[in-house]
């Protein structure tokens, strides 16, 4: 019989940690992880309450990922970069066992329950949810929650993978390459576009900023956030205050570059020259 997992306990936080030195300090155990699907992974739930959106930082994620700019509503995706610095702290921690680095971001899922105005106070939640054998590797999921008051109004649950070699042959059920969405635009994404959407969203992964630094972890060129591509379709796309949202990141898109983002009714993707997906997702109703 497995060994029951310890209770989750609750760490309260009076403001964001800082991200500079989580992402340092996740880089530097990264080479002394050993991913494993039955490790131990941190139990405790962050907590940050009383939270209220600065105008400044929206507008300028707002503006990045091409949402409209005097929305009274958070972005439906806005809330997931609230909560990366706490996701931040829990996986650069020591009792993660995945390596920060070189860490891919698969999938997320959103449940929006209703309008969330961007004036209002919320408090966030972030917490790692389980890790879970994967044919690439080991997976480890993040839940992310804002309540206003006692009310869950938005949720939503990442999953990020460590590649290491695994005798695991099953994966994940994946969603259609929607092969026959129509194309909708097509978008030129400049060379400069993750530097612009790391300084509205907080996250400055190398990965994303220069070609040099991308080279150290096996790119050409730097890649866009999988966080922008989703949220640049879906401000195309549009999302109802009530809905659900599931996308998976497919493959990156490279920094300069050209896109077509296709849709029919409530899913789309996004696709690169000769038919590569990069993004599928679906947008429903609730």
């Amino acid at each position: 019989m497995a060994p029951t997992p310890p209770e989750r306990t609750e760490a309260v936080l009076t403001r964001f940690p800082s991200l500079a030195p989580l992402l340092a300090r996740g880089a530097l155990l990264s080479p002394f992880r050993r991913p494993d699907p039955s490790a131990a992974h941190p139990r405790t739930r962050l907590v940050l309450p009383g939270l209220r959106p600065d105008p400044a930082e929206l507008a300028a994620y707002a503006k990045v990922c091409g949402f409209p700019a005097a929305a009274d509503t958070l972005p439906v995706t806005y809330p997931h970069v609230l909560g990366f610095p706490l996701a931040m702290r829990l996986m650069s921690a020591r009792d993660f066992p995945l390596p920060l680095l070189g860490l891919v971001h698969t999938s997320i899922s959103v449940t929006r329950h209703r309008a969330t105005p961007s004036a209002a106070f919320y408090d966030l939640t972030v917490y790692v949810d389980g890790l879970a054998p994967h044919r690439r590797g080991t997976e480890a999921a993040v839940v992310t929650e804002l309540r206003s008051g006692d009310e869950l109004v938005w949720e939503s649950r990442s999953t990020y993978l460590a590649r290491h070699s695994t005798t695991y042959s099953e994966g994940p059920e994946r969603t259609g390459d929607h092969p026959g969405l129509p194309a909708v635009e097509e978008w030129r994404l400049p060379g400069d576009l993750g530097r612009r959407y790391g300084a509205a969203s907080g996250d400055r992964n190398p990965i994303h900023l220069h070609p040099l630094t991308a080279r150290l972890f096996g790119f050409p060129r730097a890649i866009a956030h999988g966080m922008w591509t989703v949220a640049r379709c879906l401000a195309a796309h549009g999302v109802p205050d009530a809905a659900g949202v599931r996308a998976e990141f497919r493959a990156p898109v490279l920094l300069p570059g050209t896109v077509t983002y296709a849709a029919d009714g409530g899913r789309f993707a996004l696709r690169g020259g000769r038919g590569r997906i990069h993004l599928t997702g679906e947008v429903t109703s609730l």
